[in-house]
C-alpha cells in the first residue's frame, strides 16, 4: 500500500490517479496502432477512445457511488476524489457499449471490428488500474490466517482486517489481465472474423474475475447469496453466457459467408 507518490510543495501526487493515468495512455496508443492496422481513421477512433473511456470511468465510479451511497450521501464532495480510489470495472462495459454502438453506426465504423481494437486496450488501461487500487488498499482480499500476504491500513479496508495479511487480490487480477492483455494482442493479428477479439475477452475476463472473487474480502462489492455468490459474479456469468451466445452467432455467420464463397 503506498497511496502517495510523491509530494511536490503542497500537492499531493496520488499513486492511484497515476497509475489510472498511466493505462488511460498506453491503451490509447495501443488502440490508435490497433485502429490504424484495421483501416480506420485514426482521428476518429481516438474521438471514440478518449469519450468512451470517459465514459467508461463515469459509469465505473457511477456503479461506486451507488454500493456507498449512504456514505455518499454523508460525504459528497468524495465523489469527486477518485484519486483515493473506487470504481467498480463492470460499470464500464455497461456504460460504454451503447456509445461504442451508437459512435459505430454514426461513422460507418463496423461495430465487431470496432470492439476487437478496444478490447485489448481496456484490459491493459483495467491492469494497471488494478495495481491502483493495490497502492489505495480498496479491492482487498481476505486474511490469508498465515504471515504472508499484503498488510493494508486505508480507510477503505474493514477495521477488523487493517494489519493483518490479507490475499492480494489487486496482483492477482492484475496479473491474468497483463496475461490476457498479450493473448488478445497476439490474438487480434491471427483473427478469423471480427469480433473474435472483443468476444474473447468477454469470455475470459468474467472467469478470471470470478475466481478472484472467492479472495476478495471486501464485503463492499455485494452479494446476491451471502458468502457465496457476489453480485460482480452474478455479473461476469451474465456476460459470459451473452458473450458465448454471440460467439456461436458470429461462427454461424462467418460459416454462412465462406459456405455462399
Amino acid at each position: 500500500m503506498h497511496p502517495i507518490l510523491a509530494q511536490i510543495g503542497p500537492i499531493p501526487i496520488h499513486t492511484y490517479g497515476f497509475l489510472i493515468a498511466t493505462g488511460f495512455i498506453l491503451a490509447v496508443q495501443v488502440m490508435q496502432r490497433l485502429a490504424i492496422r484495421s483501416g480506420i481513421d485514426p482521428e476518429k477512433m481516438q474521438d471514440l477512445i478518449f469519450g468512451g473511456l470517459l465514459i467508461g470511468f463515469l459509469g465505473a465510479r457511477t456503479v461506486f457511488i451507488i454500493t456507498r451511497f449512504s456514505y455518499f450521501m454523508e460525504n459528497p464532495i468524495d465523489i469527486f476524489k477518485v484519486w483515493e480510489g473506487g470504481l467498480v470495472f463492470y460499470g464500464g462495459p455497461i456504460a460504454t457499449t451503447p456509445f461504442i454502438y451508437w459512435f459505430a453506426k454514426k461513422h460507418g465504423f463496423a461495430f465487431w471490428k470496432t470492439l476487437d481494437i478496444i478490447g485489448p486496450g481496456i484490459t491493459l488501461a483495467h491492469a494497471f488500474g488494478r495495481l491502483g487500487c493495490l497502492a489505495a488498499g480498496c479491492c482487498y482480499g481476505r486474511p490469508t490466517g498465515g504471515s504472508w500476504g499484503v498488510v493494508l491500513n486505508s480507510e477503505l479496508v474493514d477495521p477488523s482486517m487493517r494489519g493483518i495479511h490479507l490475499h492480494p487480490t489487486q496482483l492477482y487480477e492484475s496479473s491474468a489481465l497483463f496475461v490476457l492483455f498479450g493473448v488478445l494482442f497476439l490474438l487480434f493479428k491471427r483473427k478469423r472474423f471480427d469480433g473474435q477479439v472483443a468476444l474473447t475477452y468477454f469470455m475470459a475476463y468474467p472467469i478470471i474475475r470470478s475466481i478472484v472473487e472467492i479472495y476478495r474480502g471486501d464485503s463492499i462489492r455485494g452479494f446476491i447469496i451471502d458468502d457465496v455468490l457476489s453480485t460482480s459474479q452474478f455479473i461476469s456469468i451474465l456476460v459470459f453466457v451473452a458473450a458465448f451466445l454471440a460467439l456461436v452467432v458470429r461462427l454461424k455467420q462467418v460459416n454462412a459467408k465462406v459456405a455462399r464463397k
